[in-house]
């Protein structure tokens, strides 16, 4: 399923709900930060071995959050008239550009140009 067709799906539930008043940018947002809070409080006493392998039912919970992080997401995109897929696909070939991969694999740094040469008196 492509993004626009998640999108209309979003469209249609909420219209047969008649919520389209309530999906402003600014409610979106707040939203979003709140499902976004919902997953990180699932993870946040986790060690990184836990949630590497997450339990069936930790896997379960996250696969509601994420898909409500998702849907509120592709709502805000579609209230501001977004085209998500060519957005992500630009942003990526921006990141690639930026953080090319002879400078930036293995590393998380935030600049990944070479350090300058030290200058010598």
């Amino acid at each position: 399923m492509h993004v626009s067709e998640l999108q209309q799906l979003l469209r249609d539930f909420s219209a047969e709900r008649d919520w389209q008043r309530f999906n402003t940018p600014r409610n979106l947002a707040l939203a979003l930060v709140g499902e976004v809070g919902e997953v990180a409080e699932l993870l946040q006493w986790l060690t990184d071995a836990e949630a590497a392998d997450p339990s069936d039912q930790l896997r379960q919970r996250a696969g509601e959050e994420v898909s409500d992080v998702l849907a509120y997401l592709l709502l805000l995109a579609d209230s501001l008239g977004v085209d998500v897929e060519r957005a992500f696909t630009e942003k990526l070939a921006a990141n690639a550009e930026k953080y090319p991969v002879h400078l930036a694999r293995g590393s998380s740094a935030e600049h990944t140009e070479p350090p300058p040469e030290p200058v010598t008196p």
